[in-house]
């Protein structure tokens, strides 16, 4: 069975959601720790957080409010967002985050994350939009296919990818499935779903998909489409 991650992004402390990830599309929901220890309670084993400041300006800007995420719950966080250089990495793992989300960086340097999977437990992330890769902050659009570059990743210690189609994301309108299968199938790596989520058929669907091994749940959740107490973490 599929992992869930309910996810909290967060942007001045709080947390928010984006609609495709468009920054002037942000909704406050509340106070970020409440929501980490909601979904503790509901029986949630891992936290995906994205600080949004960190990826739209490319360093950490929400380091003491992620801290109190890992001081106040025992869940097991991924953290993305601005992460460019080791230093930020290591000072992520310190604090007792136990997977570092590498995202733009991932195009920039491949070979340097992929030197950095050997020392530390790295994820990335694939961002794409009608199948090309998204970067900074889903700002810009490349070239480059997204199938053709996860084979570079193939036989990398990288411990898992979060494949986004910005197209379905804060849209409730259902995951681009097919799309993240084939991410999985391509990387032979753990390959997480995110975007477009919108309720609990989407987790039923994932049962035709066994080679995906997650999904990333936000807005879904915070817009009353989903109850937590209702899934099988």
């Amino acid at each position: 069975m599929a992992e869930i991650f309910p996810a909290i992004d967060i942007m001045d402390g709080k947390a928010v959601r984006l609609t495709k990830g468009e920054k002037q599309s942000v909704k406050v929901y509340g106070d970020a720790v409440e929501f980490a220890k909601y979904f503790e309670e509901c029986g949630a084993r891992w936290l995906h957080i994205v600080d949004l400041d960190g990826a739209f300006y490319g360093s950490p800007k929400n380091l003491a409010t992620i801290s109190n995420l890992v001081s106040n719950t025992s869940l097991n966080i991924q953290v993305g967002g601005g992460i460019r250089d080791e230093d930020t990495i290591y000072k992520y793992l310190d604090i007792g985050i136990s997977r570092v989300i590498l995202g733009s960086v991932l195009v920039d340097n491949t070979e340097w994350v992929i030197n950095m999977a050997d020392k530390y437990p790295l994820a990335v992330s694939i961002d794409t939009k009608n199948g090309k890769i998204a970067t900074h902050g889903w700002v810009n659009v490349s070239s480059i296919d997204s199938i053709d570059f996860v084979k570079k990743l193939r036989d990398s210690d990288i411990k898992a990818i979060i494949c986004t189609d910005i197209n379905q994301d804060g849209l409730l309108s259902g995951m681009n499935l097919d799309f993240t299968q084939e991410i999985a199938r391509h990387s032979n790596i753990f390959t997480i779903a995110s975007g477009g989520f919108s309720g609990l058929h989407d987790i039923e669907r994932l049962q035709e998909y066994p080679q995906i091994g997650g999904v990333i749940v936000g807005k879904a959740f915070y817009e009353g489409k989903v109850d937590f107490k209702n899934i099988k973490f």
